[in-house]
C-alpha cells in the first residue's frame, strides 16, 4: 500500500539552488531567455541536430506508439505491393504465353479466310465472263452479240 506524505520545504538555500526559483521577476528572466535563444541555425548545430533533439519532447509511450503504427504501416504498403506485383507478373506471363499466339493464329485464320474469299471471287468472275447470259460484253473475236437492256452490276 501506498503511503501519501506531505512534504514541506523547510529549507530556503535549496530552493535558491532549484531551477523553477527565481529570486528576479519573471518578466525580467523570460525576457533573458528569448533573448539567449537564436532563431537561426548556428554554424555547429544542423535542421537535423534540432529535429533529433525534439525526440525529447514526446513521451516514450507516444513515441513507442507511433513508431509501431509506422511500422505496420510500412509493412502493410512493402505486403501489398508485393502482392501487387505478383499478380501484375501473372497476368504478364499469362498474356504473353496464351494470348499472344492465340493472337497470332487468329490473325493467320483471318488472313486465310480472306484469300479464300478473294478466290470465290475470281472463280465466279472467271465463271460469269464464260456463261452465255453474262452482263459483260464478250471478249473481242468472239461470235456472240451481247444482249441488249441489261444493267451492269454496280450501276
Amino acid at each position: 500500500m501506498v503511503k501519501v506524505e506531505i512534504v514541506e520545504e523547510k529549507d530556503q538555500q535549496s530552493s535558491a539552488n532549484s531551477p523553477y526559483a527565481s529570486t528576479s521577476s519573471s518578466r525580467h528572466s523570460s525576457q533573458e531567455s528569448i533573448s539567449s535563444i537564436s532563431s537561426e541555425l548556428s554554424a555547429e548545430e544542423t535542421l537535423y541536430d534540432r529535429i533529433n533533439a525534439l525526440v525529447d519532447i514526446v513521451p516514450p509511450a507516444t513515441r513507442h506508439r507511433i513508431s509501431t503504427k509506422v511500422s505496420k504501416a510500412v509493412s502493410f504498403v512493402k505486403t501489398g505491393g508485393k502482392i501487387m506485383g505478383n499478380i501484375v507478373w501473372i497476368v504478364t506471363t499469362s498474356a504473353l504465353l496464351v494470348g499472344l499466339p492465340l493472337a497470332l493464329s487468329l490473325e493467320d485464320e483471318a488472313k486465310i479466310v480472306a484469300q479464300e474469299r478473294e478466290m470465290m471471287a475470281q472463280q465466279q468472275g472467271a465463271q460469269q465472263m464464260l456463261s452465255p447470259g453474262s452482263a459483260y460484253p464478250p471478249p473481242p473475236g468472239s461470235n456472240q452479240t451481247p444482249q441488249k437492256g441489261i444493267v451492269p452490276p454496280g450501276f
